[in-house]
């Protein structure tokens, strides 16, 4: 995994977007890029799970309605593989139940984004923040 105490906006960090909606996954990819970051993206749960396997990302910013598999399953299949369980994981999902916010953090995601309540700045920001913390408290 990429040492997470470096800079974001170099391109040294790479971000895996898994979201099955093509205009939203291409924009989220374009903003991140912009940003600085490198950027990888899926667009159902399998695709991600292989992309993950063959390079593990810095990051997942992860939809939980996606075809093949969920956002859910994919949360669940992360956790019990070695290779995949310490990634960090936000999702940005249309669900807005307290149940399914309360099931992704069970499932080990750092945070649950509400599609309609943030902006594309506010999830990039929301994603510099997590790397800020997972560097804190590396060091």
């Amino acid at each position: 995994m990429p040492d997470m105490t470096e800079n974001p906006n170099k391109n040294t960090v790479e971000v895996l977007i898994v979201e099955d909606d093509v205009f939203l996954r291409k924009i989220l990819a374009t903003k991140f890029g912009k940003e600085g970051f490198l950027v990888r993206t899926a667009a159902d749960g399998a695709e991600a799970l292989a992309l993950m396997r063959e390079k593990v990302p810095a990051m997942v910013l992860l939809d939980l309605i996606l075809p093949k598999s969920s956002g859910f399953e994919v949360l669940s299949e992360m956790r019990t593989d070695a290779k995949l369980k310490d990634i960090p994981v936000i999702v940005l999902s249309n669900l807005n139940q307290e149940e399914d916010k309360e099931r992704a953090l069970q499932l080990g995601a750092l945070a649950f984004l509400t599609k309609a309540d943030f902006s594309l700045n506010q999830v990039v920001t929301q994603v510099k923040e997590e790397f800020a913390k997972l560097a804190r408290a590396k060091s």
